[in-house]
């Protein structure tokens, strides 16, 4: 049996919290030559926001280091009392930027990385991708079933033919911000809660400086496409290139990667968006 030639790997800590950690996948660079900088991609993992391991993310991570990117795979902190929103994105930004700093360490060149993410971390990608000045921070943003409005996922998940995953979405949006959205209608409380329901709107953050972004949903998917028209329309509207794509079944986050062509999308996404 012939052993696969696998990619460096190593661990590294981008803060102070065990949850700010992120794994490193990288090729040498060829010996004979002065290699020029290449590509990244930095990965988020799904999980409700409070749950999920970059780990998750582990074979895909070796694909698109084969297919000549360095990537890395982020954890971040989960939501809950100590890390309620904007702590997620917070940690996806620092993340982003020790790839930045370090960047010589792997050979990446830092105005070449895309994000991916999946699910809660397709949300943090997204956010990457609209927050400030996107473009400026990423080069391309891909999410598998973002959940790019968290209060529309949370009244999604109080319908009466609302599916269990559904419903245990609508509870982690109450992690994730710390509170109930409309639940003390008119207090200081209620203002700051909507605040962040807003804040973690990845549409609300649109504006003509974002990273153009490929957004994709399963026809079935527990978290419908809807999340990703509206900020494509956001998007669109600003002038940033946006495209939702709509796949077969019911697969959720990267249970689409199931679908052939799905990962040869992202692919010509990812070197079109880093060249």
């Amino acid at each position: 049996m012939v052993t696969p030639d696998l990619p460096k790997f190593r661990t590294y800590a981008y803060g102070k919290n065990a949850r700010q950690r992120l794994d490193a996948y990288w090729r040498a660079p060829v010996k004979s030559a002065r290699a020029k900088p290449g590509p990244a991609v930095l990965l988020l993992h799904g999980g409700y926001w409070i749950e999920g391991d970059k780990r998750d993310w582990k074979y895909v991570a070796r694909r698109l280091a084969g297919d000549g990117f360095t990537v890395f795979a982020a954890d971040y902190r989960l939501a809950g009392p100590h890390a309620v929103w904007p702590a997620q994105r917070d940690d996806a930004l620092a993340a982003l930027r020790f790839v930045k700093k370090n960047a010589k360490r792997w050979n990446v060149d830092p105005g070449r990385i895309a994000v991916v993410g999946s699910s809660a971390g397709g949300m943090l990608a997204t956010q990457l991708g609209t927050y400030g000045e996107g473009a400026k921070q990423v080069r391309g943003v891909v999410a598998l079933s973002p959940v790019n409005n968290p209060y529309l996922a949370f009244r999604q998940g109080e319908a009466p033919d609302a599916s269990s995953r559904q419903a245990k979405l609508r509870r982690a949006v109450v992690d994730l911000l710390g509170c109930v959205p409309g639940a003390v209608p008119g207090t200081e409380d209620d203002d700051l809660c909507w605040g962040r329901a807003d804040d973690a709107d990845a549409a609300v953050h649109a504006s003509a400086g974002d990273a153009p972004m490929l957004l994709m949903h399963a026809a079935g998917d527990f978290v419908p496409v809807t999340h990703s028209t509206e900020l494509a329309s956001a998007l669109r509207a600003a002038g940033v290139a946006a495209t939702v794509r709509t796949v077969a079944g019911n697969g959720h986050g990267t249970a689409q990667l199931g679908d052939p062509g799905v990962y040869s999308r992202i692919l010509a996404f990812l070197r079109a968006r880093t060249r």
